[in-house]
């Protein structure tokens, strides 16, 4: 990666999302900035793996809601805490 970064560099700054493996596996990815929710989404779309009609994409609801006050953040960490 070191002597070819300016070119993933030029990769990345077009648009395109890098994965960086270590013997195959994946171990990072290098992402543009600037790329929108609908980007990457379309950018998925073409590639096959989610399936998107390419209108606007609604808000999604949270998938868990917590009772009182805390966050599910602040549940979380007292969980580890406690192990």
């Amino acid at each position: 990666m070191k002597t070819r970064l300016g070119s993933y560099m030029q990769r990345v700054k077009s648009g395109s999302t890098l994965v960086i493996t270590e013997r195959g596996k994946p171990v990072g990815r290098i992402v543009p900035i600037s790329q929108s929710v609908e980007t990457r989404a379309r950018e998925l779309a073409q590639a096959g793996l989610i399936a998107w009609s390419g209108r606007k994409l609604s808000r999604a609801r949270p998938a868990v809601r917590t009772r009182g006050k805390r966050t599910v953040a602040e549940l979380l960490l007292e969980d580890r805490e406690e192990r």
